[in-house]
């Protein structure tokens, strides 16, 4: 029989990815790193069984905002948590959450904190940039070579699509590592915790073709510029760009593929900004 919510805990939901944290040590450096102030509104993305959860409403934050797919486990948190006044529990899926939404019933920006399900991270991470106006900054859990691609700089072996993907809109920052260990299950893979900063101005003006652009240079990442840009823009519009048809995309800094993609003329720039994600 499943377990009530009130006597233990909920049986793990292998769809939803669940790796429940439960590191006290990990805990703690979290919400260090994150380090609420009175005006804060948080965002726990997967509050899961409430253990980061119970941490952050130990600081000083305004309001705490969870999400929580598994509605057995948001039973649970609602019967044990239900005297906390700056908490609301909403049910459903991060990756159709509105945060815009959320940030104007708060009356302020949002700070996003959670371990965020593994097999849906890239998406979810894409979905929360669509709400970047609505959102200050990051701090998540993610597995250990997807933060390396985030963070990475041109020319090294993680520099690719996400990297570029995300640069206009955060800063990323690795903040530390975390083992297997610290999970019920554990995972098969390390885990890492990083701080993605949203800039209030993106780092360059986007092109509506920016994505497209950086689609096809990282489809084939081992290709040339002229060669894995055929068809998009030319080696003549490459050079006029003030860069080398020969070079390899993993050469490149972000704000060379939008330089590429200001070549590009379609009459339909909406499209393109689809592909971006």
């Amino acid at each position: 029989m499943p377990e009530s919510p009130r006597c233990g805990h909920p049986p793990r939901r292998k769809r939803f990815g669940q790796h429940f944290l439960h590191d006290p040590a990990v805990i703690s450096r979290i919400v260090q790193a994150v380090s609420p102030a009175p005006a804060d509104h948080l965002v726990e993305i997967g509050a899961g069984r409430g253990t980061l959860t119970r941490s952050l409403l130990q600081t000083r934050c305004s309001t705490l905002d969870a999400i929580e797919i598994d509605r057995d486990l948001l039973a649970l948190l609602h019967h044990e948590l239900a005297h906390e006044r700056r908490l609301t529990l909403h049910a459903g899926d991060a990756l159709r959450f509105d945060f815009g939404a959320l940030s104007r019933e708060r009356s302020g920006p949002l700070r996003i904190v959670g371990n965020l399900p593994y097999n849906i991270s890239t998406p979810l991470l894409f979905h929360l940039l669509k709400h970047r106006g609505a959102i200050s900054d990051l701090h998540i859990m993610l597995q250990r070579e997807v933060v390396a691609r985030i963070a990475a700089r041109p020319g090294g072996p993680d520099y690719g699509r996400l990297t570029v993907m995300l640069s206009p809109w955060l800063r990323a920052e690795p903040l530390f590592e975390v083992g297997p260990g610290a999970f019920q299950p554990p995972p098969a893979v390390w885990s890492a915790v990083a701080r993605l900063t949203v800039h209030p101005e993106p780092a360059f003006a986007v092109s509506p073709h920016f994505g497209a652009v950086v689609a096809a240079a990282f489809a084939h990442r081992r290709k040339t510029l002229r060669n894995a840009l055929r068809g998009l823009v030319s080696a003549g519009q490459i050079e006029a760009s003030g860069l080398d048809p020969g070079a390899r995309p993993g050469t490149l800094p972000p704000e060379a593929f939008n330089a590429l993609a200001q070549k590009i003329v379609r009459s339909d720039p909406g499209a393109e900004a689809d592909r971006a994600e």
